[in-house]
C-alpha cells in the first residue's frame, strides 16, 4: 500500500470526474462566515533553528527527579522487546481492521490482548478500542443503564476524579442521573466507600439504580470491600462496575472472582510509559450476558473454509461505523498499537513476572510508608493498601514545591485534584513501584524531613534557612 500524496494530475482527474473546477467548490455550501480563513501561524524556521527552538522548549521540563507520583499512571520497567515489536511497520502503520482477509496480524494482536485481559480480570468477554480508563468507565456506566433499562448510576467518591468527571460528561444532556456515594469519615475504614450510605441510596424505590461504580484499589490507594459492594448492588437489581488497576489483579481478587458484572480500568501500567496525556488504553470487560451491550471491537478466532485458523471482528454491528444510530457507542478509536504493547508486555514477563511486579511494588510502598512516617508525614487513612497511599503534611502544596527544588516529585497534591474536600486538604498521594529504589525512598524521607523542619523553624521564629538536609536544625 502506497503512502504517497496525490499528484496534481490525480487531483485534476478526480475534480473532472466530480464535474467541478477546484477543491474549494466542495465547500461552497458552507457559509463563508463559518469557514476557516487561514491560521495566524508565525513564519517558519530553518531546520537547524527549529531544532534549537525545540531543544530549548524541552529543556524547560524537569528531568532526573525521584518520582513518587501515581494517581492512575504508574512507572514500571518495560522490556525493550515491547518497543521493538511496536516499531514493526506492519503494526505501526496499521489502522482499523475492517477487512479480515488483509488484517490477520492486527486482528490476532487484538484477539491476544483481549484474551490476556480476560485472564487478568476473570471476566467472560473483553473489548478493545477505548481511549483510556476514564472513557472505559463511562462506557461501563452506559452499559449498566442499557442492560437494566434504568437511568440512575451511583459512583463512589473514591473513584478517580477524572473518571467521575468523564462519566458525568457522558451523562450530561440526557435523561441519565449520576450521584456520588460518600466516603467513611473516620475509624478503621476511613477513606473507603461508605457501604451504609450505598445501601440507603439503593433502597430509594423512586430512583432505581442501574449500576454502582467502585474502584479497587481506589484513587486514594485503599482496598475496598468489593464482595459486600457486589452483594448490595445485586440485591437492589443493579450491576456492579469494578474499576481496576491491571497489575494489582495478580495479587488481589479479580472482578470475576467477586461477582462484578463489568470491569473497567486503565491499561497504561501494561507496557506503556507515562506520557503527557497519552495515548493510553481503556480496559473494558463484562460477563457473557452483557456481551451485546459492550462497545468497541470484539475479535474472535475461527477457521476458514479450508480449516485454517482465522481471526475476525465479531458483532461488528455494535461498532460505530455501521448502524451508527444503533451502535453501543460512537466514541471509539483503534488503539491497537497500545493494545499490542500491553499484550507483548504481559506475554513477555508472564503471570509470575506480573505477580513479582505487584509484590515488589507493595514492598517498596511499605518501605516508603515507614520512611515518610519517620519524617513527620503519617498516613491520612489507616486502611490496607497495595502500593499507593495518602500522607498528611501541613501546607501540602508548598511542601510539594519545596520537594521539587530538592529533586523529588513527592506524589500528587490531593487538594489540586479534589478541591472542596477538606479531609484531603493536607494530603499528598504517593506511590512506589518495582522501579522505585531504596536510595530514592531515603532521599524522599530526608528531603521531606528537611522541608518540614524548615517550616517549623519558620513558625517558631528560628532562621528557616538553617534546616539541614538530614532533617535536623543546625
Amino acid at each position: 500500500m502506497a503512502y504517497t500524496p496525490h499528484t496534481a494530475d490525480d487531483r485534476e482527474r478526480m475534480l473532472a470526474a466530480l464535474g467541478i473546477d477546484s477543491v474549494e467548490a466542495l465547500f461552497a455550501e458552507i457559509p463563508s462566515s463559518v469557514r476557516a480563513a487561514g491560521l495566524p501561524l508565525p513564519a517558519g524556521f530553518p531546520e537547524h533553528e527549529l531544532m534549537a527552538h525545540l531543544a530549548a522548549l524541552a529543556a524547560a521540563n524537569r528531568t532526573g527527579l525521584a518520582e513518587f507520583a501515581g494517581g492512575g499512571v504508574y512507572r514500571h520497567y518495560i522490556p525493550p522487546i515491547v518497543d521493538q515489536v511496536l516499531l514493526r511497520s506492519e503494526f505501526y502503520t496499521a489502522y482499523t481492521p475492517y477487512q479480515p482477509e488483509v488484517s490477520q496480524g492486527t486482528l490476532q494482536s487484538i484477539y491476544e490482548f483481549e484474551s490476556l485481559v480476560a485472564e487478568l480480570t476473570g471476566m467472560d468477554v473483553v473489548s478493545a478500542s477505548h481511549y483510556d480508563g476514564a472513557a472505559a468507565t463511562a462506557e461501563a456506566a452506559l452499559m449498566a443503564c442499557r442492560a437494566t433499562r434504568r437511568e440512575h448510576v451511583l459512583v463512589s467518591a473514591a473513584v478517580h476524579p477524572h473518571y467521575r468527571e468523564t462519566v458525568a460528561t457522558y451523562f450530561r444532556g440526557g435523561d441519565l442521573a449520576l450521584d456520588e456515594i460518600p466516603l467513611v469519615a473516620d475509624g478503621p475504614s476511613a477513606g473507603t466507600t461508605d457501604l451504609a450510605a450505598l445501601e440507603r441510596l439503593l433502597a430509594d424505590a423512586t430512583r432505581p439504580v442501574a449500576g454502582v461504580i467502585v474502584a479497587n484499589p481506589s484513587f486514594l490507594g485503599l482496598l475496598e470491600p468489593m464482595d459486600e459492594a457486589v452483594r448490595l448492588a445485586h440485591a437492589a437489581g443493579a450491576l456492579l462496575v469494578a474499576v481496576v488497576e491491571p497489575v494489582s489483579l495478580t495479587v488481589l481478587a479479580p472482578p470475576g472472582a467477586y461477582g462484578a458484572d463489568i470491569a473497567a480500568g486503565e491499561g497504561q501500567p501494561l507496557g506503556i510509559p507515562p506520557q503527557y496525556g497519552g495515548p493510553y488504553l481503556g480496559l473494558l470487560a463484562a460477563t457473557d450476558p452483557l456481551i451485546r451491550q459492550i462497545p468497541g471491537r470484539l475479535v474472535g478466532m475461527t477457521t476458514d473454509v479450508d480449516g485454517r485458523r482465522a481471526y475476525v471482528m465479531t458483532m461488528r454491528a455494535r461498532e460505530q461505523d455501521i448502524r451508527r444510530e444503533k451502535a453501543a457507542s460512537n466514541i471509539c478509536t483503534n488503539q491497537a498499537l497500545c493494545a499490542l504493547a500491553a499484550a507483548v508486555y504481559v506475554a513477555t514477563i508472564g503471570p509470575h513476572g506480573l505477580r513479582d511486579v505487584a509484590a515488589m511494588s507493595a514492598a517498596r510502598a511499605a518501605e516508603l510508608e515507614a520512611t515518610l512516617a519517620a519524617a513527620g508525614a503519617p498516613r491520612l487513612f489507616p486502611g490496607p493498601y497495595l502500593n499507593e497511599f495518602a500522607v498528611r503534611v501541613p501546607d501540602a502544596r508548598r511542601v510539594h514545591e519545596a520537594l521539587l527544588d530538592r529533586g523529588i516529585l513527592g506524589g500528587i497534591v490531593l487538594a489540586d485534584v479534589e478541591p472542596g474536600r477538606p479531609e484531603l486538604a493536607d494530603g499528598l498521594l504517593v506511590c512506589a513501584t518495582e522501579v522505585t529504589t531504596s536510595a530514592e525512598i531515603a532521599a524522599f524521607g530526608a528531603a521531606l524531613s528537611a522541608v518540614l523542619a524548615g517550616a517549623v523553624a519558620g513558625r517558631t521564629g528560628a532562621p528557616a534557612g538553617l534546616a539541614s538536609p538530614a532533617g535536623g536544625v543546625r
